[in-house]
């Protein structure tokens, strides 16, 4: 586990709680798909799901470098980054599957025998901008999830979703089907179970490796509901905003979601708790000892200016008495200097009336 960093909000930065990068502050809420760590290239979308994690296993938010080691959660990720992947790895029993390369997951195939091998292993899974773009129909992707979960297990996900509607299937009936570029404009071909053919032009990709196709637009109405017909007990949307982490949400859709089996408990969760524990206390004594740091800088910048003060008068006080033994001098000097005048004037009068 990485050394302890105890992060404050201000206006100027904000620790990256994927990687610890300490980063400049956005004037603006950047965007969920805008990179903002110069380091990982984390996103406010990544960031507030492992914020999310953080909390539904910890109960508080940490930054990923500062998780207790706990090799004794298991979980699997979609796809994820290789730097966010890395750092999970190193904190959890924990995998990174691909779509399209080793080691391969198609979450929407039930047929796999990887499914049925690892059905009721894990503690928790990671989707992030996935389920948009597996093969309909989603509702078997998340029953594959919910499959793989043990009884109390957690799936943490980010999708594109509206705040309003249904979730919109944009090839409903899918079958067998390929994209093609005919005239250089990639359209979808596709076989419908009737044996019927349909192209559809228009198609809409998202970056990242793997397939990427977008099947369909979610709403957060049917997510939710999806999301509880196929086992999960309850949800949960991300939506707070925590600027210590740069995570700063301009808009109230497409935000992290957690679905949850029964009551959800890591294996080491009273471990988990006591660090949790742990981390608040010192975030309260830190927040103390900043206090503190204030006060006592405040008192000895009043004493600087205090002793500041006492040292200029001081100056001014030797600058003084320089000054009155200057004008005594002079005054001595001017006494003496008219007592001879005098004693010289009075002498040659004397001598005039004869008296001398």
């Amino acid at each position: 586990m990485g050394g302890l960093r105890l992060t404050f909000s201000d206006s100027e930065n904000f620790t990256c709680n994927i990687c610890g990068a300490i980063c400049k502050r956005p004037t603006a809420p950047p965007g969920r798909e805008v990179p903002s760590c110069p380091k990982c290239e984390s996103t406010v979308r990544l960031r507030s799901l492992i914020a999310l994690l953080s909390r539904e296993i910890f109960g508080i938010e940490l930054a990923l470098p500062d998780f207790p080691v706990l090799k004794g959660i298991r979980g699997f990720g979609m796809s994820d980054p290789p730097e966010l992947a890395e750092r999970l790895a190193q904190t959890f029993d924990y995998t990174n599957t691909f779509y399209h390369q080793e080691p391969r997951l198609d979450i929407a195939d039930s047929s796999q025998e990887q499914l049925a091998q690892h059905a009721g292993r894990f503690d928790f899974i990671l989707s992030s901008e996935v389920l948009e773009h597996v093969s309909p129909p989603v509702e078997r992707a998340f029953v594959n999830l919910n499959k793989l979960l043990k009884p109390d297990g957690l799936l943490l996900a980010t999708v594109p979703y509206r705040l309003d509607g249904r979730t919109i299937e944009h090839f409903p009936d899918l079958y067998q089907y390929s994209l093609a570029a005919p005239g250089g404009q990639v359209v979808l071909v596709n076989r419908r179970r009737d044996g019927s053919l349909e192209v559809f032009e228009n198609l809409s990709f998202h970056g990242g490796d793997g397939s990427t196709l977008e099947m369909r637009s979610f709403s957060e109405a049917s997510l939710k509901e999806t999301l509880i017909a196929a086992g999960f007990t309850s949800t949960r949307i991300g939506w707070e905003d925590f600027p210590e982490f740069g995570i700063l949400h301009d808009e109230a859709w497409s935000l992290p979601i957690a679905g949850r089996k029964g009551n959800f408990r890591p294996p080491a969760a009273e471990i988990a708790r006591a660090y949790g524990d742990a981390i608040r206390k010192s975030e309260a004594l830190a927040r103390e000892l900043e206090e503190r740091t204030k006060w006592a800088l405040a008192l000895r910048k009043e004493k600087e200016t205090a002793l500041a003060d006492f040292e200029r008068a001081a100056a001014q006080d030797a600058e003084a008495a320089r000054h009155i033994e200057h004008l005594e001098k002079n005054l001595a000097e001017a006494r003496a200097a008219r007592a001879k005048i005098e004693s010289s004037f009075w002498t040659r009068v004397g001598r005039k009336l004869g008296a001398v």
